[in-house]
């Protein structure tokens, strides 16, 4: 009779066990993709540059002031997200304080230099001091894609008699490579 007992309660062990499997499920179920919602417009901190600067033996002061202008078009990324462009307003002062060149730039100035892209989803990012070049002050401008390291550089000149002229910079800034001399340059005519 034990033997019996137990082969029952063996017999009702193994049917617990047997049904107690969970049923596998050929369902996959895969996490739903959150959308990004885009939040409010977003705008680049104003920033500040003054810088003295000789130029034709004289000193000037060099002012350019950035802030965000929501009266500009507001440019949209692939996501939808909003940005604020910029105005630069860029003021050369003479020793005495009276102004010599006050001008205020929008990414319109630029239009010349941009491709559609950068006319519709860039804003004009920044404008600095470059450097002095005979007769001119030469500034490093840029209109760029906004939060990304996508951008066309610019060259800004400013004129002694107080003319402006912009144009793409096409020159490759790099520290770590001096320009050549003519006569030091090998070419594919060379038999190289």
């Amino acid at each position: 009779m034990k033997k019996i007992q137990l082969f029952v309660v063996l017999l009702m062990v193994a049917l617990m066990i047997s049904c107690g499997k969970k049923k596998e499920s050929k369902d996959i179920i895969v996490p739903t993709a959150e959308v990004v919602k885009p939040k409010a417009p977003i705008s680049m901190q104003p920033y500040d540059q003054q810088q003295e600067v000789e130029w034709l033996e004289k000193s000037y002061q060099v002012i350019i002031n950035r802030v965000a202008d929501d009266s500009l078009h507001m440019v949209q990324d692939e996501t939808g997200q909003k940005f604020v462009d910029n105005r630069i307003t860029l003021r050369v002062i003479r020793a005495d304080g009276s102004v010599f060149f006050k001008k205020v730039f929008k990414k319109s100035d630029f239009d010349a230099q941009l491709d559609d892209d950068y006319r519709q989803t860039g804003i004009l990012e920044g404008l600095v001091f470059d450097k002095v070049d005979g007769h001119n002050l030469v500034f490093a401008g840029s209109v760029s894609h906004p939060q990304t390291d996508e951008y066309i550089p610019l060259v800004v000149t400013v004129s002694n008699l107080g003319k402006v002229s912009v144009k793409r910079d096409d020159q490759m800034d790099t520290n770590s490579t001096q320009e050549q001399p003519q006569e030091n340059l090998v070419t594919d005519e060379d038999g190289v």
